[in-house]
């Protein structure tokens, strides 16, 4: 059985209880998948990018077409599960619960190690890639990216070198993309350079149980981290 077809039969058993919720998905997500943990990770980051990208899409109060294709772009869902995946859009976006309480539900998915959780890092990434697929991002947006990214425990420096990444930040954004500090010699900046492209490998996000469709958000990690190289590469590299 297809990871989709998972979540499907998931998503339908969750929508069949009438006080169903995002709290209680998030919760579904432990106890129904409890018997392996691969398969929870990986529907545990499904069932994340798509109810918080629909409470972000709630926060800002418009959902556009390039953020449509932006999640289209991460998620290639079979045709025939597309009405599950609007079904589980469609819940979350109307839960009364605030997207805070379904956030940290998430993230004890990930048990005391959250704070070195690439799950969360992950999910954080898809859903700036979401929120900037119009070329701007919003300021209720940014706030409610920053509030995750505090519920994911992602520290202020890490979350500035995630959203370097989707946002132009200025003269000092190629150092902020690959976290390192302006005016750093060439040397330690090429050795942070092959650490990132190696931690960011898609190899290594299929082997941390993301969904293939996730490739598509790594490509794009990657091709911001090279580009940020680069920039640099031409300003400090010896002659």
């Amino acid at each position: 059985m297809s990871i989709w077809e998972r979540i499907g039969d998931f998503v339908a058993r969750i929508s069949a209880s009438a006080s169903a919720g995002v709290s209680d998905l998030a919760e579904a997500v432990r106890t129904v998948f409890s018997g392996d943990a691969e398969l929870r990770r990986r529907v545990a980051f499904s069932v994340a990018m798509i109810a918080l990208s629909a409470k972000m899409a709630k926060a800002d109060g418009i959902v556009t077409q390039d953020e449509i294709r932006a999640f289209r772009d991460i998620f290639e869902v079979p045709p025939e599960q597309t009405r599950n995946v609007a079904r589980l859009y469609d819940l979350a976006k109307r839960d009364v619960a605030g997207f805070e309480a379904y956030a940290e539900q998430m993230a004890r998915l990930c048990g005391s190690g959250r704070a070195n959780c690439m799950m969360l890092e992950d999910i954080l990434d898809g859903l700036f890639y979401i929120a900037t697929a119009d070329g701007v991002l919003h300021e209720r947006e940014g706030e409610f990216l920053r509030r995750v990214a505090e519920i994911f425990r992602i520290e202020e420096a890490h979350f500035r070198t995630i959203m370097a990444r989707h946002v132009d930040m200025g003269a000092g954004d190629p150092y902020q993309v690959l976290g390192i500090a302006r005016g750093a010699p060439f040397a330690e900046v090429r050795k942070r350079y092959r650490k990132l492209v190696a931690d960011n490998h898609p190899d290594r996000l299929i082997a941390r149980g993301l969904p293939q469709e996730f490739i598509n958000i790594a490509t794009k990690r990657l091709a911001a981290i090279n580009a940020a190289y680069e920039t640099i590469e031409r300003e400090l590299a010896p002659a």
